[in-house]
């Protein structure tokens, strides 16, 4: 079967044709994403993520250009994300050690699991294009341009439905912000 044929069954949540884009699939991307981080066991679970995405979103999916190069993209965003996760846990690691009793550790852990949580919370209240296009840019790590692809809609719509994704969330998550000076 061609990439059109796979993709046209694929959208009509037919399991073979899934199964057909899995096994052509998946071990090119686990390849693709083990060069890039040189970790085995991270690249299936990220090849293994995007293909279950593909298979989450298939009735709205838009691919451009071929299947290969749309799971590749979303590979290499999944891998990027996967690396700029572990510099900022790195980074914060210093911190979190340096801070001398494990009281202290155990109350920063429970601050941040609230924040989560509440993050989590805030994000699933935002209306559903907003939280889509939320979700597309800050979880999946795409850009503007692809997310506005993705959806077809424009770019400005893209902007304009982060600007309010994030004015919404600002609001929501005012009480763990920092307190701001005021004139």
């Amino acid at each position: 079967m061609e990439d059109r044929e796979l993709l046209e069954g694929l959208r009509r949540g037919d399991q073979r044709s899934f199964d057909a884009i899995f096994r052509a699939h998946y071990p090119h991307l686990v390849a693709f994403v083990e060069r890039m981080l040189r970790q085995r066991a991270v690249a299936e679970d990220i090849a293994q993520d995007v293909l279950l995405e593909l298979w989450r979103r298939r009735e709205s999916l838009v691919v451009q250009d071929s299947l290969r190069a749309y799971l590749f993209q979303a590979a290499r965003n999944r891998a990027y994300n996967h690396t700029r996760h572990l510099r900022i846990e790195e980074r914060s690691e210093p911190e979190l050690v340096g801070e001398g009793s494990i009281g202290h550790r155990g109350d920063a852990y429970l601050a941040e699991e609230e924040i989560e949580t509440a993050l989590r919370s805030a994000v699933a209240e935002l209306p559903p294009r907003c939280r889509e296009v939320f979700e597309l840019s800050r979880v999946h790590g795409m850009r503007y341009a692809e997310i506005a692809t993705a959806l077809g809609i424009s770019v400005k719509t893209v902007e304009s439905q982060m600007g309010k994704a994030l004015g919404l969330l600002r609001v929501r998550l005012a009480a763990w912000l920092p307190a701001t000076e005021q004139s």
